[in-house]
């Protein structure tokens, strides 16, 4: 695994023409192999991400009894604390604890004839234990999901359209997810698996993490190591972008490796979605570029819909069977309860 992953300095957008069109050759690069890439120059403080990080070791401190109180099967729309090894991957459960924050809003009022991705729709759980948590991952929501708004322009320029080509299915409001979450150390005789291979389902991911390795990149040429480095994102590729580039770009497949017994890993993952009302479009991208577009990935266990609403429920009543059972029974194919999940 000595390959590593690419670097991209966010900075060079505002300079030289040359310079920038240099930088979306290198992004286009980036997204399409290995699907990952290091963000540097991405101008977000580093105070913020200090305190988002220091908040989460506090959080994950708590009493179970505090945690539990905000337990995610308490929310029909997937909001709050998951348990190690109660989220699936693959069919296998994932040891890491971690909790799920989405944009604030009031519920939908239930209709049973409406698209069922409106379940989705809610308010977020906030620990009573820790209540500075609540401002700051709100802060931190609104400012990784405007440098991933920056980052899919990019991405959209790289494919020669638009900046904008994307936005009438984000705008006004993509669909935001961010977690914090920690992955406990494990003795190898358990299992390695912080969390099993997949995909991401949204336009892309922005990823802090700690000082402790763990991520891993599949690639043509095997699984590359995506280690912290100190100042940086990693950022990949979502199934929303496969789709629209009609496979150009792809959303590659990733995996955490659990850490050594009597460490843990923290890291705290944003994902950029469209709207779940939103379909999908195919972009026009150049001949030059369409004549390398690999088409989109043909999996029957785990099919990709150009519905995001569907797509993206998909995923959820996947990874938390136990939130699925409890609020979602009716939507539930027995045919699938050992189908692979996403871990979006």
């Amino acid at each position: 695994m000595s390959e590593t992953l690419p670097t991209i300095d966010l900075r060079r957008s505002f300079g030289s023409a040359d310079d920038r069109k240099a930088l979306l050759a290198e992004l286009r690069m980036a997204a399409r192999d290995p699907g990952f890439f290091y963000l540097v120059g991405h101008g977000v403080p580093e105070t913020l991400t200090k305190d988002v990080l220091a908040l989460s070791r506090r959080f994950f401190s708590l009493p179970d009894s505090d945690k539990l109180a905000i337990e995610m099967a308490r929310s029909p729309h997937f909001r709050g604390y998951t348990r190690a090894g109660a989220e699936i991957t693959r069919g296998r459960p994932d040891w890491r604890e971690q909790v799920d924050v989405g944009r604030e809003g009031e519920a939908l009022a239930f209709d049973p004839a409406a698209p069922a991705w409106r379940r989705l729709v809610g308010p977020n759980q906030w620990p009573a234990a820790l209540p500075q948590l609540r401002p700051v991952l709100l802060d931190y929501l609104a400012v990784v999901t405007r440098l991933g708004v920056d980052v899919l322009r990019l991405l959209s320029a790289s494919l020669g359209q638009p900046e904008e080509a994307l936005a009438p299915i984000y705008t006004p409001e993509p669909n935001q997810l961010l977690k914090i979450i920690r992955y406990p150390g494990r003795d190898a005789a358990d299992g390695g698996q912080g969390v099993g291979a997949h995909k991401d389902s949204g336009f892309l991911t922005v990823l802090l993490q700690d000082e402790t390795a763990g991520l891993q990149v599949e690639t043509e040429r095997g699984w590359i190591q995506a280690p912290p480095v100190a100042g940086t994102f990693v950022v990949n590729v979502g199934e929303v972008l496969e789709l629209a580039s009609n496979g150009y770009l792809r959303a590659n497949v990733h995996r955490v490796v659990a850490p050594p017994a009597q460490t843990d890993r923290l890291s705290v993952a944003f994902f950029l979605g469209a709207r779940l009302d939103a379909t999908v479009p195919v972009l026009d991208i150049p001949p030059s570029l369409a004549a390398d577009a690999r088409g989109v990935t043909q999996d029957p266990l785990n099919p990709l819909f150009r519905d995001v609403g569907r797509n993206f429920l998909k995923s959820r009543l996947r990874s938390h069977p136990d939130v699925a059972r409890r609020h979602h029974a009716d939507l539930l194919d027995p045919a699938e309860s050992a189908a692979p999940a996403s871990a979006y």
